[in-house]
């Protein structure tokens, strides 16, 4: 990115660069609102009046003050705590052989479950649904506007679309008869607790074992995770080991 210089407070260059970083420290409303045109002017204009404070306050020797020198103490110990056990984490690697390893001894934990694609309509009666289903039968109707007029399921602004739900998502009656379905297929009505329901399977996915490739970021993660506080553990060891003699409980 071109950096371009907005303004300059004494020897302080303000640029674009310095109001990305602050649009980032925002949370969402907030950058929408300063991601504007209008908005990063504004925060320009902050920018500037800030370093007009750092200037006053450099002048009346702010900085010698012994308030300000506590506080900066302070910061200066959580900052390096900060570094310091980032610096302990940071040299935590993993290899390819180790990755690879944990996923054989750990197949069962990466088993895919079975998934369904479907849509549902949802009525309070038998022959009701029994009438929709005619008429989706005869192609008067899809079943995606069917859904839409007929449904009382939310789902119905959707065409009846429940998405993506593995076994065990929906009551049982609901289930076993989706994951019975060939694709494409629309059901005869299924009565469960909330009504009843006509269903169109959209797709279904087998479950079964993953490849290394499926989860490979899932088990990064998982052994960073036990790698990283298995170094900080001996970490924390060493140093009680060394400053021990510097820690007391106090009742």
């Amino acid at each position: 990115m071109e950096i371009k210089v907005l303004a300059t407070v004494g020897e302080k260059e303000i640029t674009n660069l310095d109001i990305d970083s602050a649009l980032r420290t925002m949370d969402q409303y907030q950058a929408m609102h300063f991601g504007t045109d209008e908005g990063k002017k504004q925060l320009l204009d902050d920018l500037i009046n800030q370093e007009l404070f750092y200037l006053e306050s450099v002048e009346d020797g702010l900085d010698k003050e012994e308030a300000f020198l506590v506080e900066l103490e302070k910061v200066k110990a959580n900052l390096l705590k900060q570094v310091a056990i980032s610096k302990v984490l940071s040299g935590v690697s993993l290899t390819q052989e180790e990755k690879l390893a944990f996923f054989e001894e750990n197949k069962a934990s990466f088993v895919k479950p079975e998934n369904a694609s479907a849509k549902h309509i949802l009525v309070e009666s038998e022959d009701q649904a029994k009438e929709i289903l005619s008429q989706i039968k005869a192609g008067d109707v899809s079943f995606e506007d069917a859904a839409k007029q007929h449904s009382t399921c939310p789902s119905n602004e959707a065409g009846g679309d429940l998405g993506t739900f593995s076994r065990g998502q929906m009551v049982p009656e609901f289930e076993e008869v989706v994951f019975s379905m060939n694709k494409g297929e629309v059901s005869e009505p299924v009565k469960t607790q909330f009504g009843y329901h006509l269903i169109k399977l959209d797709d279904v996915q087998a479950g079964g074992e993953s490849t290394f490739e499926e989860v490979e970021g899932e088990i990064e993660k998982n052994l960073m995770y036990q790698k990283q506080n298995q170094v900080y553990g001996e970490k924390i060891a060493s140093l009680n080991a060394k400053y021990g003699n510097l820690v007391s409980h106090k009742e």
